[in-house]
């Protein structure tokens, strides 16, 4: 089974302190983006690395970080590449160091954050996108823990999987959205998209899949209006500062 990766926070005099943890015993290669139209200043911090299994780094960003994400790619080889194929799942432009102003490729399971949002601290795990690796992010302060530990690749639906070898070995699971499924994804009420893009139109009961990946993984966000199930999007009051793990 494999293990999650597990995203510490803590505060600094200069911001907040995250611990990425790599609790795989294999090499993942993680990475953070932040969307600076979001209001959010470009953290100082190098925006991949190499993380041996077992092993953690610690970086600063600051008390408004707002859209922030985090993600882990795997199967990196950077000696001839520096494209988003470079990594079997989660890659970006750039190479180790992922291009500042881009997210991963799809499927990925992101840990996201917004900072100091009328005194909440938001965070979630993300399936939105699909799914690549477990992720949990914990806290001290006695606030909800987002996560999704399961491996959801043991036993993806066929339509959602991503092979990376003759022997069908899934390396990542795809949303349905993201899969093509249910018309086109301008339009489709697996994306919440054109004539389902209310929540009203879009309720989870008519997206494909939803109860594969929210079964499992109750505590993540699903799909683009799963905020309703009331164990999608996280808070932490701001001013608790939490340690988390």
């Amino acid at each position: 089974m494999i293990k999650a990766i597990l995203l510490a926070v803590a505060s600094t005099v200069a911001g907040r302190t995250f611990t990425v943890q790599n609790s795989c015993s294999f090499t993942v290669w993680p990475a953070i983006f932040t969307d600076l139209n979001a209001g959010s200043s470009a953290l100082s911090t190098k925006t991949g690395w190499e993380a041996p299994g077992g092993s953690e780094f610690s970086f600063t960003v600051p008390e408004n970080w707002k859209s922030g994400r985090i993600w882990a790619r795997t199967g990196c080889d950077f000696t001839n590449s520096e494209g988003i194929g470079s990594c079997v799942t989660g890659g970006c432009l750039g190479g180790l160091q992922c291009d500042a102003n881009v997210v991963a490729h799809p499927p990925v399971t992101y840990a996201e954050f917004t900072l100091n949002n009328n005194g909440q601290d938001h965070y979630d795990v993300s399936l939105v996108g699909g799914f690549n690796l477990p992720i949990r992010i914990s806290n001290t302060a006695g606030c909800g823990y987002a996560e999704c530990t399961v491996n959801l690749n043991e036993h993806c639906p066929e339509p959602l999987k991503v092979p990376i070898d003759p022997n069908g070995t899934v390396a990542a699971c795809k949303s349905a959205c993201l899969a093509g499924l249910g018309g086109p994804p301008m339009n489709s009420p697996n994306c919440c998209t054109g004539r389902f893009a209310l929540p009203a139109k879009c309720p989870p009961s008519g997206v494909e899949y939803y109860t594969y990946f929210k079964n499992a993984c109750p505590n993540s966000y699903v799909y683009a209006y799963d905020e309703s199930s009331g164990t999608a999007l996280w808070t932490c009051p701001s001013s608790k500062k939490a340690d988390c793990e």
